[in-house]
């Protein structure tokens, strides 16, 4: 929108000019500048922030050049620039657009609508500064309408104004990253992959689209097609560190821990320390049980954000496997300060405590667990585990309420026919386990791993055969 002259243009003038302006500004002597080289001085301002003293040069241009619209429109850019929003707006509404650059106008204004979170007038302006851009900043532009389609929460329409930007410039990045994030907001990952491998049928090779094509996989959990994706981005762009970081992830996801681990590195030296990345790497050698590397891990990535909780959990983990349950606990309790509401780390010291026979501390810690998850089948299972250890009676009151809240939670069923069979209840405990075969037969047929005495009840056997 504006030229700095200083280096561009080799205005030899701007720096004398500046030194003017500015002594200027702390004497307040008389001074007269022509109206061009105190247009350069203003842009110089804006390019560079310094947006009150651009505001004090467009005020000394519109007392000595009136007659000039530019300089009230360069004024509304610098109040827009130090938050003075109503007050550049009304400077634009006053002025006579006859003589000023349209596409600056309603650029501006647009821009001054947005900071007010006006996004229907952002848009409206945005569109009409469409009309009178270049060809190069058309691309752009539709990305600004898109963003606000996306404060407005109209995703759909922002997708359609994003395939529009692309059309116009498919090297736009920023364009194909929104469009992932309004898919990731609709949650429709498959209309995502669509989008992106028609692009890449005609964009081949586009890093940025293999990637966020990958990206789509993996919100679907399927890994192997992610990892195809990003390797395709990486055989594109080597270098591209987020590739590498996403790939490992999915390296991770398919229990492929070396191969996580040379990623998590090569993203790493790629773009620095990063403490997640040390995190993950820490896990897989959790995997691999090379305790003494996952731990020297999990410390380098406190080393770098002391807050990361995931770290915090990690070294607690560590503790226990190696014996020290009690000294990981207070790990695990540091995790649980810096992310209070994390059910999956209040499920790790409900186990914890559980393990030292601390069961009433272990049973709250479940109950909070599931308050916050109630879908986590895991952790119920470990629950009603705990508890029919002490009363079968009393575990099935408490899944029998369970039920009654949650019915979200495919594996209560299968606990249920356990705690049937547990209390007597033969005849309820097949019906039951019938109803779960035919709704998931899968999930039915774990009650063998819940409890492994049922391998020798014939009728149980049978049904799960039929």
């Amino acid at each position: 929108m504006f030229d700095d002259d200083d280096d561009a243009s080799g205005d030899n003038y701007l720096k004398e000019d500046l030194e003017r302006f500015e002594s200027y500004l702390k004497k307040n002597e008389t001074v007269f500048i022509d109206s061009d080289r105190l247009e350069a001085i203003i842009d110089h301002y804006l390019v560079n922030g310094n947006y009150s003293k651009a505001k004090s040069a467009a005020d000394m241009a519109m007392s000595h050049f009136s007659y000039n619209g530019l300089f009230s429109l360069r004024k509304a850019q610098a109040l827009g620039g130090l938050g003075k929003l109503n007050e550049a707006l009304d400077i634009l509404n006053g002025i006579q657009t006859f003589g000023i650059p349209s596409f600056e106008f309603y650029l501006t204004k647009a821009s001054i609508f947005s900071q007010l979170k006006d996004s229907k007038n952002a848009i409206k302006n945005y569109t009409l500064a469409i009309d009178e851009a270049e060809e190069e900043d058309i691309d752009d532009i539709y990305l600004d309408i898109a963003l606000e389609y996306q404060n407005l929460g109209k995703f759909t329409e922002a997708i359609g104004v994003l395939k529009t930007a692309i059309s116009v410039n498919p090297q736009n990045e920023g364009a194909l990253y929104e469009i992932a994030f309004c898919y990731d907001q609709l949650g429709d990952y498959q209309q995502a992959i669509s989008c992106y491998s028609q692009f890449i049928d005609e964009n081949p090779f586009s890093f940025t689209a293999w990637y966020n094509l990958g990206n789509a996989h993996s919100k679907l959990e399927d890994y192997s097609k992610a990892i195809w994706s990003y390797d395709y981005s990486l055989l594109i762009n080597k270098d591209f560190g987020p590739a590498h970081f996403n790939i490992a992830n999915a390296y991770l996801s398919q229990e492929k821990y070396n191969k996580a681990i040379e990623h998590f590195n090569e993203c790493m030296r790629i773009d620095g320390d990063d403490a997640s990345a040390y995190c993950y790497i820490g896990e897989c050698y959790e995997q691999l049980n090379e305790l003494e590397l996952s731990k020297h891990n999990y410390k380098r990535s406190i080393e770098l954000a002391p807050m990361l909780s995931e770290a915090w959990l990690g070294l607690g983990i560590i503790e226990d496997l190696e014996g020290r349950t009690r000294e990981g606990i207070i790990l695990i309790e540091k995790a649980l300060e810096f992310e209070p509401d994390n059910s999956g780390i209040m499920h790790v010291l409900a186990g914890a405590y559980e393990k030292i026979a601390e069961h009433e501390l272990a049973k709250e810690f479940y109950k909070q667990s599931l308050e916050l998850n109630p879908h986590d089948e895991e952790c119920l299972s470990d629950y009603i585990e705990l508890l029919t250890e002490e009363s079968p009676t009393h575990a099935f009151e408490v899944l029998q309420n369970f039920i009654a809240e949650h019915k979200e939670n495919s594996i209560a069923a299968v606990l249920k026919v356990n705690l049937y069979w547990l209390r007597g209840q033969r005849e309820e405990a097949l019906h039951l386990f019938s109803k779960c075969l035919q709704e998931n037969d899968k999930k039915a047929k774990s009650i063998f791993d819940i409890n492994p005495n049922l391998l020798d009840d014939q009728d149980f056997i049978n049904l799960s055969q039929d």
